[in-house]
């Protein structure tokens, strides 16, 4: 039977601990404090909280290099997803066909750009964002504005609290 490698079971907690607040912070941030300044309606604000809070637990990994380079893929997908999305949504309805059309041209963006890695955090962004549309369809076309100032503020949560952790004294495993 193999044995599993040692663990620094403080650490793993410590990690899930911070992870768990940044996440918190996010969500409290966006859904409570910037949907003052803005709000379509309670369910986007909540919708907006979720957005932030995925943002910072898809960029929380284990060092702060890998934090930082998972915010900017982050931020570099929505920033392929938004304008498609903005556009979209401007002028037309949601519609299954442009949903598939989008979903493809947010997998195709990145892969041009050499970014291949971004394509399914693109496409991922571009259907969520179009799924989102139906739910308030008059101020569809906000949406990708609002999603995209949630990413920014999750991704630069998680990448804070990665550079916080690398400030924390660890003892080894």
């Amino acid at each position: 039977m193999q044995r599993l490698p040692s663990r620094n079971v403080r650490s793993d907690v410590l990690t899930a601990i911070v992870v768990a607040l940044a996440s918190l912070a996010s969500y409290w941030l966006v859904a409570v404090l910037l949907s003052k300044l803005h709000s379509v309606s309670p369910t986007d604000d909540i919708i907006g909280g979720l957005w932030a809070a995925i943002s910072t637990i898809f960029v929380s990994k284990t060092s702060y290099e890998q934090s930082h380079a998972a915010g900017l893929s982050r931020v570099a997908a929505t920033l392929v997803s938004f304008p498609l999305c903005l556009l979209y949504l401007l002028f037309l309805p949601f519609h299954l066909w442009g949903f598939a059309l989008l979903i493809g041209l947010s997998v195709l963006i990145p892969m041009l750009l050499g970014r291949p890695g971004d394509s399914a955090t693109a496409a991922i962004t571009t259907a969520v964002l179009l799924a989102l549309a139906p739910l308030s369809p008059h101020h569809a076309w906000e949406q990708p504005i609002l999603r995209f100032a949630d990413t920014v503020v999750g991704a630069v949560i998680g990448v804070a609290a990665a550079w916080l952790m690398r400030r924390v004294p660890r003892r080894p495993a």
